[in-house]
C-alpha cells in the first residue's frame, strides 16, 4: 500500500521548497551560516572523544577544531540543527497520521535487509561527506545558493547516479 493511503497527502513539494528556502534564508541571516548535518556529527564524535580521552582529542586536530567552539561540541549550532530535524520530522510525521516504526520496503525486501541496506548507504554517504568537506545537504542548498561549482556539480552529479542507478532498485520495489 503506498504511503499516502495510509495517511494524509504529503505536502506539496514547490510549498516545501519555498519554506526550505525561506528557512535557509533564515539561516544566513540570524545565525551567518547556511544548512548542513554531517558537522553535527563531527561534533558529537569530538565531545564523545573528549569525555573519554580529553587529552587524546585535544592532540587530535580534526577533533580540537571542535573543542574550540564557543560552549564546546556539544552546543554548536549543527547539534541544534539536526535535534530540530528530528524533532520536525515527528511532529510533521505525526501531524499527517504517519507517525510509526516500521520500515518502508518493496515486497521482496524483508525489514532486516532494508534497515542493513539504508545503514551500508547512510555511511557510504557519511564517508563522502568527509571526502567532500560537506554533507549532501551542505552541497547542495548551502553551496548551491552560495552558486559555487563544486557544490552545483556534486548535485548535478548526485541527480546522474541516482537517475542510472534507479532502475537496477526499481524492480526490489515493485
Amino acid at each position: 500500500m503506498p504511503s499516502a493511503a495510509r495517511g494524509r497527502p504529503y505536502s506539496s513539494p514547490y510549498a516545501a521548497g519555498v519554506g526550505l528556502g525561506l528557512v535557509l534564508l533564515a539561516s544566513f541571516v540570524i545565525a551567518g551560516r547556511g544548512l548542513g548535518a554531517s558537522g553535527a556529527f563531527n561534533g558529537a564524535a569530538a565531545g564523545t572523544v573528549a569525555a573519554i580521552a580529553p587529552a587524546r582529542a585535544e592532540a587530535t586536530p580534526f577533533f580540537a577544531r571542535y573543542l574550540r567552539e564557543p560552549g564546546g561540541p556539544w552546543r554548536g549550532w549543527l547539534i541544534f540543527e539536526i535535534a530540530g530535524v528530528v524533532i520536525g520530522g515527528a511532529l510533521s510525521a505525526w501531524r499527517a497520521g504517519r507517525l510509526r516504526l516500521e520500515a518502508e520496503r518493496g515486497p521482496r525486501v524483508t525489514p532486516r535487509t532494508r534497515l542493513i541496506l539504508a545503514c551500508a548507504g547512510g555511511a557510504a554517504m557519511g564517508c563522502g561527506a568527509v571526502l567532500a568537506r560537506g554533507c549532501t545537504s551542505g552541497q547542495g542548498l548551502t553551496g548551491g545558493a552560495l552558486l559555487s561549482v563544486g557544490s552545483w556539480i556534486f548535485v548535478m552529479s548526485a541527480f546522474a547516479a541516482g537517475y542510472a542507478v534507479a532502475p537496477l532498485l526499481k524492480r526490489t520495489w515493485a
